[in-house]
């Protein structure tokens, strides 16, 4: 099996079963606290029903406003401000959910909107990552000659590490500016720069819902578009790294299998070689005046011409010669 199915069917392994890991350590931290809080919450409906004394229509008509104000506690979402803030999210493919078109025309313009943006963005948040990677090569590179390293050449390694401490920097510093604007804790806020800038985007913490910040706070609104950009395209760089790192892995697989399949077919050509040569050096041994009993047809195996055959096998008193059975045995032995 050649070296790329197996590593393909090994990374389908690894990634089923890490996905199993993930499932029994999310059932074992999640699932208790998921009862606990339906009970409670539903615990606590049933005491303002009595309360209030609301029917169970009503209660679920409550619920509905209830869901269905909670994007607009923040302000207006489809002003140009918060349109900007979708589309950003919309070619980021982070998909928080907080805000979603409700009208055919907005959802059929999403769609399309999306098929286009979405590989621009790819190819664009790609092409800066590869030139976050050039700058950060020049910077090691230089760094290494004011070291006075021996090998000043920034290497893979060097790259990634750069890279993730570029990452680090910015996941931490974000995570600082959220929690003193949106009032959460710090490690919500790590939470939620996180998730945005691996596009996972649960939309349990979104940015700017708070104060009628889309509208009252454009240099927010800007700073946040600005993290969501720049780490993003860091984030590409990072995965750039990775897929050349593969690429150059099964570059090397394949220059490696070639490698191994040279000597195998060195081996056949040799064997041919040998084969065709013997072949040829039996035919050599005929002369030149023995051309015509040359040839495989059987009805040369009186080693005579065929007019000569003919007019031997015609005349019944004819006995071969010790010449022309010397000849037989000859074309025989060189015959194929």
């Amino acid at each position: 099996m050649k070296r790329q199915s197996v590593r393909t069917l090994s990374l389908v392994v690894c990634t089923f079963t890490y996905l199993l890991i993930g499932a029994a350590v999310f059932d074992s931290l999640e699932s208790d606290e998921e009862l606990r809080r339906d009970g409670m919450l539903k615990d606590i409906s049933h005491a303002l029903k009595r309360k209030y004394n609301i029917t169970d229509d009503d209660y679920k008509m409550i619920e509905l406003v209830i869901t269905e104000y909670k994007p607009h506690k923040a302000g207006p979402q489809w002003k140009f401000a918060g349109s900007f803030y979708f589309a950003t999210v919309v070619l980021a493919m982070i998909g928080y959910g907080h805000s979603t078109p409700v009208t055919a025309g907005g959802k059929a313009f999403c769609m399309g909107y999306a098929m286009v943006g979405i590989p621009l963005g790819l190819v664009m948040f790609q092409s800066i990552g590869e030139r976050l990677n050039k700058f950060a090569s020049v910077v090691i590179k230089q760094m290494k000659k004011y070291l006075h390293c021996k090998r000043v050449e920034a290497t893979e390694m060097n790259l990634m590490l750069a890279t993730g401490i570029l990452s680090s920097i910015i996941i931490t510093t974000g995570a600082a500016v959220f929690s003193r604007y949106e009032g959460w804790t710090y490690f919500d806020s790590f939470y939620y720069c996180f998730v945005t800038l691996t596009t996972i985007g649960f939309g349990d913490y979104v940015a700017l819902q708070n104060d009628n910040a889309l509208q009252n706070k454009p240099g927010y609104v800007a700073l946040s578009l600005i993290f969501i950009l720049f780490g993003l395209a860091v984030v590409a760089a990072s995965i750039n790294l990775l897929v050349l790192r593969f690429m150059t892995m099964n570059a090397e697989d394949i220059r490696r299998e070639d490698t191994e399949l040279q000597p195998s077919s060195q081996e056949v050509l040799t064997l041919e070689g040998e084969v065709n040569g013997k072949l040829l050096a039996g035919h050599a041994l005929i002369g030149d005046d023995d051309v015509d009993q040359t040839s495989v047809c059987s009805c040369n195996c009186l080693g005579a011409n065929h007019a000569d055959n003919h007019e031997s096998l015609l005349d019944t008193c004819y006995r071969p010669s010790h010449t022309i059975l010397a000849a037989n045995l000859k074309v025989k032995r060189a015959s194929v």
